[in-house]
Protein backbone atom coordinates (compact mmCIF):
# COMPACT_ATOMS: atom_id res chain seq x y z
CA UNK A 1 0.00 0.00 0.00
CA UNK A 2 1.24 3.60 -0.74
CA UNK A 3 2.37 5.71 2.15
CA UNK A 4 4.25 8.79 2.91
CA UNK A 5 5.63 7.01 5.83
CA UNK A 6 8.87 5.31 6.65
CA UNK A 7 9.08 1.37 6.56
CA UNK A 8 11.01 -0.75 8.17
CA UNK A 9 12.22 -4.48 7.15
CA UNK A 10 12.60 -6.73 10.02
CA UNK A 11 14.20 -10.32 10.13
CA UNK A 12 12.57 -12.83 12.07
CA UNK A 13 15.66 -13.32 14.71
CA UNK A 14 14.82 -16.15 17.57
CA UNK A 15 14.06 -13.32 19.52
CA UNK A 16 11.44 -11.62 17.65
CA UNK A 17 9.64 -15.04 16.83
CA UNK A 18 9.68 -16.20 20.54
CA UNK A 19 7.99 -12.40 20.92
CA UNK A 20 5.77 -13.06 17.95
CA UNK A 21 4.15 -16.72 19.18
CA UNK A 22 3.71 -14.94 22.29
CA UNK A 23 1.51 -12.08 20.52
CA UNK A 24 -0.54 -14.90 19.08
CA UNK A 25 -1.53 -16.36 21.92
CA UNK A 26 -2.44 -13.17 23.36
CA UNK A 27 -4.14 -11.60 20.03
CA UNK A 28 -5.01 -15.38 18.06
CA UNK A 29 -5.93 -15.29 14.58
CA UNK A 30 -4.07 -12.41 13.62
CA UNK A 31 -1.09 -12.46 11.03
CA UNK A 32 2.23 -11.86 12.24
CA UNK A 33 2.63 -8.35 10.03
CA UNK A 34 -0.05 -7.10 12.89
CA UNK A 35 1.38 -9.03 15.51
CA UNK A 36 5.24 -7.20 14.99
CA UNK A 37 2.67 -3.52 15.33
CA UNK A 38 0.81 -4.62 18.39
CA UNK A 39 4.25 -5.55 19.81
CA UNK A 40 5.79 -2.44 19.38
CA UNK A 41 2.59 -0.26 20.28
CA UNK A 42 2.64 -2.52 23.43
CA UNK A 43 6.41 -2.12 24.28
CA UNK A 44 6.67 1.74 23.31
CA UNK A 45 3.36 2.38 25.95
CA UNK A 46 5.73 0.00 28.60
CA UNK A 47 8.34 2.42 27.79
CA UNK A 48 6.59 5.94 28.34
CA UNK A 49 5.11 4.18 31.90
CA UNK A 50 8.51 3.14 33.01
CA UNK A 51 9.73 6.30 32.28
CA UNK A 52 7.00 7.95 34.00
CA UNK A 53 7.61 5.99 36.65
CA UNK A 54 11.45 6.46 37.02
CA UNK A 55 10.87 10.25 36.72
CA UNK A 56 8.63 10.05 39.68
CA UNK A 57 10.91 7.95 42.05
CA UNK A 58 13.72 10.36 40.86
CA UNK A 59 11.53 13.23 42.57
CA UNK A 60 10.23 11.49 45.14
CA UNK A 61 14.23 10.39 46.61
CA UNK A 62 15.16 14.78 45.77
CA UNK A 63 12.41 15.87 47.93
CA UNK A 64 13.10 12.97 50.40
CA UNK A 65 16.57 14.21 50.89
CA UNK A 66 15.74 18.03 50.52
CA UNK A 67 17.47 19.98 53.22
CA UNK A 68 18.37 16.89 54.94
CA UNK A 69 22.08 17.50 55.07
CA UNK A 70 22.13 21.81 55.26
CA UNK A 71 25.00 21.52 58.01
CA UNK A 72 27.31 19.60 55.09
CA UNK A 73 27.64 23.15 53.21
CA UNK A 74 28.86 25.98 55.75
CA UNK A 75 26.98 29.36 54.53
CA UNK A 76 27.84 30.68 51.40
CA UNK A 77 28.38 27.89 49.84
CA UNK A 78 26.95 27.56 46.59
CA UNK A 79 28.04 31.56 46.37
CA UNK A 80 31.33 30.05 46.40
CA UNK A 81 30.61 27.67 43.69
CA UNK A 82 29.15 29.71 41.46
CA UNK A 83 32.41 31.73 41.41
CA UNK A 84 34.53 29.05 39.70
CA UNK A 85 31.20 29.11 36.58
CA UNK A 86 32.06 30.63 34.07
CA UNK A 87 30.11 34.02 32.61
Amino acid sequence: MPTTRPRYQVTETPEIARALDQAARRWPGEPRSKLLRRLIEVGGGILERNEKSDDSAHRAAVLASSGRYSEAFAPGYLTDLREDWPA
